[in-house]
This record gives structure tokens, C-alpha cells and sequence, in this order.
């Protein structure tokens, strides 16, 4: 497992962290820690103790993430850590998508839109490419789950993961802290505080992760010869002014710079008729002929001011910009030549297929006023204003990998996205133990997209299907145009209330709505245009939130029901290997989480997590185009679709577990420590149409952190191990051609080293 977190200051550690509940136990004194911290969260935009919010929150403290990130990995680590959270990624490190309850999105387009909102220091990160920033020097993760539209607005109907980094302070402090694993890897992360005085104060964290290329191409001739290395590196400067309570500045700037594999997908790795990998399988071989390259770069600023107005009101402004360029080129048949040529494999290949994506000019600017009350009376509000606007362009290739890797088609479209928003919140104590909140929210959503460029030579495209030029593409539109412009407008609301059954117990109940602004993907090659409706989510949840055994343990459960019609749906590869939007008539989701966090000694703590997630399609004469060479399992309509009513959503386990234990007792002048942790998922389709071959198994990793922590906290030196069994499963596939996957990060273990000054 990765890292323990540092133990600043406190003998006796208990980091912790739930698969259900991921939530830091800070250890204090080398004997016995008598309760749990207090978790403060900022789900309803204000600093309020979690056990007083009426919705389900799970919280994972910086040390936790340190613990976990000890290893290199990127933001998908989260996965399966917190209940009801998956995350997965055709791009690898860059492009990471978030489900919530089983509720996400699988289009891997460069222009997709996802219905978790990914929400870094205040600053929404629409774009997918955004999403995936690394996480260090992190104060907080905060994953809310359902609608979140009053207060977060557009594209959160099922939820929020929000990223919370440390704030400059007033002591000159700081950490460095160095991982060195297998494969070469290593992780360099740290962070200095300076304060100047008078209020002033700045904080430069910095991350470097690389580790070497680790798997290798058996074709002498392949365009790449080694895979799956990378570097990934990111720096965050922020200076801080604290006028006390008339005014707070905070200047944000950061950026990434990453270089490395793009995601490496393998030919033919499943066995036909079973979803088992094939006989043989080698994860550290590959026999392809395509170019596999990828990088990144991205920077962004945001600025938030806090006004005191006086009479209990205070301003909050919190402008954001961001941008990234993007390249991503990879050998989609997985393999190398093709059936027709004298040689080919692994297995069947039908036809070659090289692409690339890329993103070479972004922008993002968003701006949000609200006004937030604190008076000390029952009833306090806040209402703001929030604009958005966003404009870049995606270029798409094809190459022949049959002729040197030649290209032989070219894309690029454009899209701009502005919206507007008007927003409330209310809430009111009607007695010492009830208190009940409101909100409410209208939202303008526009889009702009368009195709500016097209041409194409090969074969398939432009031969069989007519499509050289961009004229000859918009010819095949029924309207003979490229381009689309929704425009929405949505009130959303959500009314939720608390009541207190004793000082450590409370009970809750929340109603709420959510809506994703319509998409749009544009023809290409493969398929025309379409265009998804607005889709809209209603959710109800309830539950238990307390604090038992004199604090300590803590438990929350809470039990919902989603309904969300026109759902989104993007209907992705199939034997046409199609990228095709729908609206399917509606979509159900139904369960439960459970927290649980135990301290079952002076110097044992355990976590326990539970998502337990059952969606369903609903839309009786929905049919999708289905995979080339896959069993479907599904009804077939005439024409060989599949119907798809039923079916569990994409990329939707029903089940996940989370569980910790970390063990610490006082050794010499310091604290001997032992942390492992757990997280499984069940299986899930990965497409809309369900199959034999690309379901994809449970998956449970484990891992482990050894270590010594001495100098009251402020040294810690460990031996870690992750993915313990080196439990290899397919996480994803390739469906228009062959039977190709991806797999997930094989066991990785080393040794890591933090000191805190």
C-alpha cells in the first residue's frame, strides 16, 4: 500500500483512511488515543462538522493520501476507496472518468462531459483532460454523493469529488518526502511554508513522479519498443493574505507538465467465450506495430477574495482560468499486421487501427460571487452568481500502421461552452434538535460545436464510405451540417433536513436534483452526428450519522434511490467503431454506504467501507451496435443491435468494500507502525451491451506500509507494497475489432522516506 502519512507531533499514529469512509485518524500520545478527531468537511460551501450534513460525504485527509500515493500512482487510486466510487481511464494518467453510484460516463472523446464534477481549490475542472491533475500536498478530498446542483451547479447530478490543498499559514514549515520503488520509480513530493508577516504568507508544493519503461514489444519493428514509463511532474505556488475578519486574499497558480505511455491496449488478451485472460498471458510483453506515445501540459490560476460586509455578511469571489494541450497516439488493434498480410497477432486482426488525440488549444474562465450570512439567529442563507465559459479545440488522427505509420486522416472540431447561474441556499434551526435547508438554482447552458476541418485517405473511410473531405462528410449529414448548438435552461433544487436524536446521533433525509447539459459529438469517419438531450436526476437518500462509544467509533449509513431521466448514454466502438450519443428513456439506482471507523485499542485502528450500488436501464427499444468478435448476451433485434433494457449501467459495481488496519506501539525513542489496506469492486460491464468477454472480473487489491516514525513525528522511513497479490485483471476493452483490453497497475513495492521542517 502506499505511504503512511508523516505522524507530525503525536506518538501514538492512527492514520485511517475507509474504503467507505477514507477519514484520517491522526494518533496523539505513544500510550492510547481516547477518541476520534472531529472531520470537518465544506460540502454545503461552509466549514461544518460532517456529522451536521444532511448528505453522504466521505472524507480522506492529506496523510491518508500520502499513505496511498507512496507508490506513484495517479488520481485512480481513489478508486474503490470510497464507497460507491469507481474511476477508470482509456488514457492512463491523463484522462480519468468518475462514476458515483454506478452513474458516469464511458466517452472517451476529448469533448465528453461527465455527471461527477471534479471541483480543485474552489475552481471547477470541466474538461476530462482537467481531471486529471495529481493530488499532493492535499489537505482534503471531500467525495459528496448525489445531486450537488444547488450549491456546485452544472454536470453534478451525481455528485462531487473536491480536492482541497493546504493554505499557506503562519509558521515557516514545510516536508520533503522521497519514495524509490521497482521498476525504477520514484516520487519526489514537497512543500515549503514562508510567512512574511502582516498577514502574508506563501506555499510552493512540488511533485515529481517517474518511474521506467517496464513492458517490451516483441516486434523488432514495432514504432515503440518499450512501454508504460512515464514522467509526471506539477508545482503549485499560492500566496495567502489574512486581513482577519474584513478581508482574506488567495492567489493560486499551477501547472503539470507529463510525458510518458498512453494507455497500452493489448490484442486479443481474453479468451473467447470466457471473460478469463488468455492462456500465457505475459503482462511485461507485447507484440505491436503501432507508435504508443503521450504528453501533457496544462497550467491554470484562480483568485479568491473574502469580504467582510459587516451585520454577519461576507463576500466570497473566486475567479478561475485554466488551460491544457494534450497529445495522446496509440495502436487501437492491440497487435501487429493484419489477417490479410502473411503475418499477424496476437490472434485475429481484423484491419490495423492507429489513432491519436489531441487537445492543442484550451481555455477555461469561470467566476463565481456569493454572499453567505453568520448571524446568530435560527435562519442563514447564502445566494450567488456564477459564470462559465470554455473554448478549445480537438484534433483527432488516424495512421496506417501497415505502411510506417503514415498518417491518413485528420480531424479537428471546436466547442465552446458558456454558462450562467443563479443560486440559493437556505437553512433554518426550527428547534434545538431540527434543522432543515433549502436550496435552489437556475442554470443557462450553451453550447457551440463544429467541425473545421476533415480529410481523410483511408480506405474504409474514404473509399467504402465516401468520406474524403470535409464537404463530403457534411453531404452525409440529413441536413448537410456539422454543426449543433444546444441551449438549456434548468431550475434545479434539493430540500434536506437534520435532526438530532442525542448530542452524538443524528438522523437525516434529503430530496434533490441534478442535471448535465446537453452533448454533442460530431460525425467523423465512423459515424454521424448526434446530440444528447439534457439529462435530469432526482434522488432521495437517508440516513444515520453518529459518534459511538465516547467517540471512539464513528458510523454513518444512508440508503437512495436515483431516478434520471433522458439519461445520457455514449454508445462506444461496436463493429463500426462508433462513438454515437443517446438519451435512453430513464435509469434507476438503488443501495446504500456504510462508514465505519473503530479504534479497537491503544494502539489499533480499523475502517470499514460498504457501497452496495444496483442501476438499471430502462428504455424497452433501446438498441446499440455491438462488438466485433465478443458472445453478447443480450436480445438482438433484426438488424443484430442489441436491446440494452435492463442492462446495469457501464462501469458500475455493485458492490464496494473498503477495509484498514493500522497497528503502532512506542519502540525506543519513536513509534513502530504497520497500515494495510483493502478495496474491491465487483465485476462490471464495460459497455452498454452486456457480453461474455468484456465483463470484467472483481477486483481486489491490498496493500501494505511498514514503518518507523521517530523525532515526535517529524521523521518517517517505511517499506511499502501495492496490488499485494498482483491480482491481474482486465479493466477495460476495445470492442470494433478484436477482443483487445487493458489491464490494471501490476504489484509494485519500495522504500519511502518523509521529513517534516
Amino acid at each position: 500500500m502506499p505511504a503512511r502519512p508523516t505522524f507530525p507531533r503525536h506518538p501514538v499514529a492512527i492514520a485511517a483512511f475507509t474504503a467507505l469512509a477514507p477519514l484520517a485518524l491522526l494518533h496523539a500520545g505513544a500510550s492510547a488515543q481516547q477518541a476520534l478527531p472531529e472531520i470537518t468537511v465544506t460540502a454545503e460551501r461552509r466549514a461544518e462538522n460532517i456529522r451536521e450534513v444532511p448528505s453522504s460525504v466521505t472524507t480522506l485527509t492529506g496523510e491518508v493520501l500520502d499513505v496511498l500515493n507512496s507508490g506513484g500512482q495517479d488520481i485512480r487510486l481513489l478508486s474503490a476507496r470510497v464507497p460507491s466510487l469507481n474511476i477508470e481511464s482509456s488514457f492512463g494518467r491523463a484522462f480519468p472518468r468518475f462514476y458515483l453510484r454506478g452513474y458516469g460516463n464511458t466517452d472517451f472523446r476529448l469533448n465528453a462531459s461527465q455527471p461527477v464534477s471534479l471541483v480543485y481549490d474552489d475552481v471547477v475542472q470541466e474538461n476530462p483532460i482537467l481531471k486529471g491533475f495529481p493530488m499532493f500536498d492535499v489537505e482534503r478530498v471531500e467525495v459528496l454523493r448525489g445531486p450537488q446542483g444547488t450549491l456546485f451547479g452544472r454536470n453534478t447530478p451525481a455528485g462531487v469529488v473536491k480536492f482541497d490543498s493546504v493554505k499557506p499559514g503562519k509558521n515557516r514549515e514545510g516536508y520533503a518526502s522521497l519514495g524509490v520503488g521497482d521498476r525504477r520509480s520514484t516520487n519526489l513530493e514537497g512543500a515549503v511554508n514562508l510567512p512574511f508577516g502582516g498577514g502574508l504568507a506563501a506555499r510552493i508544493s512540488v511533485l515529481d513522479q517517474r518511474r521506467d519503461d517496464w513492458v517490451k514489444n516483441t516486434i523488432p519493428t514495432g514504432l515503440t519498443q518499450d512501454f508504460e514509463g512515464y514522467r509526471d511532474s506539477a508545482v503549485r505556488v499560492q500566496l495567502g493574505y489574512d486581513g482577519g475578519r474584513d478581508f482574506n486574499a488567495l492567489f493560486n497558480v499551477h501547472a503539470r507538465d507529463m510525458r510518458g505511455s498512453a494507455r497500452l491496449f493489448r490484442a486479443n488478451i481474453i479468451k473467447p467465450g470466457t471473460n478469463d485472460l488468455v492462456d500465457g498471458f505475459d503482462e511485461e510483453k507485447i507484440s505491436t506495430d503501432g507508435k504508443n506515445e503521450q504528453e501533457l501540459q496544462s497550467a491554470g490560476a484562480s483568485l479568491r477574495l473574502r469580504f467582510g460586509l459587516g451585520g454577519g455578511l461576507t463576500l466570497h469571489s473566486i475567479t478561475g482560468w485554466e488551460t491544457v494541450d494534450a497529445y495522446s497516439r496509440g495502436d487501437i488493434d492491440g497487435g501487429f499486421g493484419a489477417s490479410f498480410l502473411p503475418s499477424s497477432g496476437p490472434g485475429l486482426i481484423p484491419f490495423a487501427s492507429e489513432s491519436a488525440d489531441g487537445m492543442p488549444r484550451h481555455r477555461q474562465l469561470s467566476q463565481e460571487f456569493r454572499v453567505e450570512s453568520a448571524l446568530p439567529g435560527p435562519f442563514n442563507w447564502q445566494a450567488g452568481l456564477y459564470l462559465f465559459n470554455e473554448d478549445y479545440r480537438v484534433e483527432s488522427f488516424s495512421y496506417d500502421s501497415l505502411a510506417g505509420g503514415t498518417q491518413d486522416g485528420y480531424q479537428r472540431v471546436r466547442q465552446k461552452n458558456d454558462a450562467l447561474a443563479v443560486f440559493g441556499a437556505v437553512k433554518y434551526k426550527v428547534s434545538p434538535a431540527l434543522e432543515l435547508r433549502a436550496g435552489l438554482r437556475y442554470t443557462q447552458d450553451k453550447k457551440d460545436f463544429s467541425v473545421e476541418a476533415y480529410e481523410n485517405s483511408a480506405f474504409v473511410p474514404c473509399v467504402l464510405s465516401g468520406k474524403c473531405n470535409l464537404a463530403q462528410l457534411a453531404a452525409q449529414e440529413p441536413d448537410g451540417n456539422l454543426s449543433a448548438n444546444p441551449k438549456d435552461n434548468k431550475l434545479s433544487w434539493d430540500l434536506s433536513g437534520t435532526y438530532a436524536l442525542s448530542k452524538d446521533v443524528n438522523v437525516f433525509a434529503r430530496v434533490a436534483t441534478g442535471f448535465r447539459g446537453s452533448s454533442v459529438q460530431g460525425a467523423s469517419a465512423f459515424n454521424g452526428k448526434s446530440v444528447a438531450g439534457p439529462e435530469n436526476n432526482t434522488s432521495f437518500e437517508a440516513g444515520v450519522k453518529a459518534d459511538l462509544l465516547d467517540r471512539r467509533a464513528r458510523l454513518s449509513f444512508s440508503a437512495f434511490h436515483y431516478t434520471v431521466k433522458d439519461l445520457q448514454l455514449t454508445a462506444v466502438g461496436g463493429a463500426a467503431n462508433a462513438n454515437i450519443l443517446l438519451n435512453a428513456d430513464k435509469a434507476v439506482g438503488k443501495g446504500f454506504e456504510l462508514d465505519l471507523q473503530a479504534l479497537l485499542g491503544n494502539h489499533l485502528v480499523a475502517t470499514l467501507g460498504l457501497g452496495y450500488n444496483d442501476t438499471r436501464i430502462k428504455d424497452p427499444n433501446l438498441a446499440v451496435a455491438v462488438c466485433a468478435a465478443c458472445t453478447v448476451t443480450d436480445p438482438r433485434t433484426a438488424a443484430g443491435q442489441a436491446l440494452i433494457d435492463g442492462n446495469a449501467l457501464p462501469q458500475a459495481p455493485k458492490v464496494t468494500t473498503n477495509f484498514t488496519l493500522r497497528y503502532s506501539v512506542p519502540v525506543g525513542g519513536g513509534d513502530f507502525y504497520a497500515f494495510t489496506d483493502w478495496a474491491y469492486r465487483s465485476k462490471v460491464n464495460f459497455f452498454l451491451y452486456e457480453s461474455t468477454e468484456f465483463t470484467g472480473k472483481a477486483l481486489l487489491e491490498g496493500g501494505l506500509r511498514v514503518g518507523y516514525a521517530w523525532g515526535n513525528g517529524k521523521y518517517d522511513a517505511a517499506a511499502y507494497v501495492r496490488n499485494i497479490t498482483n491480482q491481474v485483471r482486465v479493466v477495460g476493452g476495445i470492442d470494433f475489432n478484436n477482443l483487445t483490453g487493458f489491464i490494471n497497475e501490476p504489484r509494485s513495492f519500495g522504500v519511502a522516506f518523509k521529513a517534516m521542517f
